[in-house]
């Protein structure tokens, strides 16, 4: 299986999508300027206890206060406090953990408020982002993730993931990060660390705790909250938690962003240096690949996936819910029940992919096509967990009821991926009704009339459909070129496929879009 990375940098956010046999499969769009992603580490403020709740309300810095309950403080609470306190008081020259004495594990069934005060500060992590109305769910319980291992500061356990199936590896992993590791400090072995040599988790290892001491040695009161530790940028978490020995290309439009990825990916997997490539083409990057025309048959309420067949998908505050409908297929002179297998077989494919694609998580209820055969329902059920095995995000699958309805729980950490693929006609604004086609390109020449002579843009760039560009450069004397020789500047003319046909914008030389 060949998979493909493409970035797509704006001013505004970076959208990068996974491809698996050129077929989308994740997206995740990344607002520059965004905070409070999973896996943030902050010095943060006790805002309210919460007796009732067994749980704390505190102020990491978002407009809703984050909320912490007793299960997530972890055992070792106390020591991660007096840490935070000794840290503090000795005015960033933090203690090393392997000299700490471990206070004793918090009681499993302990209240909030034997642990916690208003106003006590208290170091903490992001554990799942703002979602809905809700601000961030936080935990005590501090792990630094790395790309081989995960750093657990407080505790002396070492796991080994599940995924690893060889006992002997297993075992192997387990000595090897046993007598490299420091005192007090636990490591989870992730998947991917199968078959890794000594110097490669050894320097993984010490750069992961390095990363926790400086962090400490700077840690002074000032303004609270702060973030003490920051996770990795999500484009560099995607490639830290999917880059595998399949990935073929990483393309990138962006010169800063191409740069860092090359750095980052010469430190985790310096042989994998060459699959990241520089797009500079004139086309947007998503219509050069084909990402965009994907986007917009993937989202959206109905989604077709093969022979006529399609899911319809209906989100709700508490579950979402994806009903599969074999279309046109009805009509054909098969068996009912072996049809309506190879609907639901191929319906799990893509309920599968929909999940990563959108980041659903919570209960999703899917409503296959009846079939009375308990030996089909089960295939169904295999396919199914088949499908999301690719899924790195915690899920759990149950076998279909008597009803034909399948339950699927996935982990929610931040607010699902919705992209909105009915489009308003950008002509008539709804409305049903159009200036004549014929003034279409005078409308877009006065438009351009006033950006140039009355708000002096420069270096302006039209984005129409391929249509209205092959008509605006036609000819010698093309209406590009008298433009040219109007207003005195030259503008640059780019087609977008997935425009409306009488859809236009201006972009300003940032590659900012002019609003009207």
């Amino acid at each position: 299986m060949s998979t493909e990375l493409v970035i797509d940098v704006t001013p505004s956010e970076i959208a990068i999508a996974l491809l698996e046999n050129k077929q989308l499969v994740e997206l995740n769009k990344d607002k520059r300027n965004f905070q409070f992603a999973v896996g943030d580490i902050y010095l943060a403020k006790v805002k309210r206890i919460m007796p009732g709740l067994n749980a704390a309300f505190v102020d990491v810095g978002y407009e809703k206060d984050a909320f912490l309950h007793y299960l997530d403080l972890g055992p070792q609470f106390l020591t991660l406090n007096k840490f935070v306190k000794s840290s503090i008081s000795k005015k960033g020259k933090a203690p090393t953990l392997p000299k700490l004495k471990l206070e004793a594990d918090i009681d499993k069934n302990g209240k909030i408020n034997d642990v916690l005060k208003s106003g006590q500060l208290v170091l903490v992590q992001i554990a799942k982002e703002p979602i809905s109305t809700k601000g961030p769910r936080l935990s005590s319980e501090i792990s630094i993730a790395g790309r081989n291992l995960v750093l657990i500061p407080f505790s002396d356990k070492v796991s080994i993931s599940q995924k690893i199936e060889s006992p002997e590896e297993k075992k192997r992993l387990k000595r090897l990060v046993e007598s490299i590791k420091p005192k007090n400090y636990g490591v989870i072995v992730r998947t991917v660390a199968e078959g890794k040599k000594v110097a490669v988790l050894d320097s993984e290892l010490r750069s992961l705790v390095k990363k926790w001491e400086i962090a400490f040695d700077k840690l002074t009161l000032g303004k609270i909250p702060k973030l003490v530790i920051s996770e990795l940028n999500r484009t560099s978490a995607v490639l830290r938690d999917v880059l595998n020995g399949s990935f073929n290309n990483i393309f990138v439009n962006e010169d800063t962003v191409y740069r860092e990825l090359k750095d980052y990916i010469s430190t985790i997997a310096p042989e994998k240096e060459k699959i990241v490539k520089y797009f500079d083409g004139s086309e947007p990057i998503f219509d050069h690949y084909g990402v965009d025309k994907q986007i917009k048959a993937a989202f959206g309420k109905t989604v077709s996936f093969k022979s006529g067949a399609y899911l319809i998908i209906e989100h709700t505050e508490a579950l979402h819910v994806i009903d599969v409908n074999s279309g046109n297929r009805s009509k054909l002179g098969e068996n009912q029940e072996s049809n309506a297998l190879e609907v639901n077989l191929a319906a799990a494919n893509e309920v599968a992919r929909q999940l990563r694609l959108r980041d659903m998580g919570g209960i999703i209820v899917v409503d296959f096509i009846d079939m009375h055969g308990a030996e089909n329902k089960q295939k169904v059920f295999e396919r199914m967990k088949e499908a999301m095995s690719q899924d790195r995000t915690k899920h759990n699958i149950l076998p279909l009821s008597k009803f034909g309805l399948m339950q699927i729980t996935r982990q929610r950490v931040r607010p699902e991926l919705n992209i909105e693929t009915m489009e308003k006609c950008p002509t008539c604004k709804g409305s049903g009704e159009i200036t004549p086609s014929v003034l279409f390109v005078d409308d877009i020449e006065n438009y351009l009339s006033f950006l140039i002579n009355e708000v002096n843009y420069k270096n302006l760039t039209l984005k129409v459909h391929p249509y209205i560009e092959g008509y605006i450069k036609k000819g010698l004397f093309s209406k590009k070129f008298k433009w040219f020789l109007k207003f005195k500047k030259k503008i640059k003319v780019e087609s977008v496929n997935s425009y409306q046909f009488l859809e236009f914008h201006f972009f300003d030389k940032n590659g900012e879009i002019i609003k009207e």
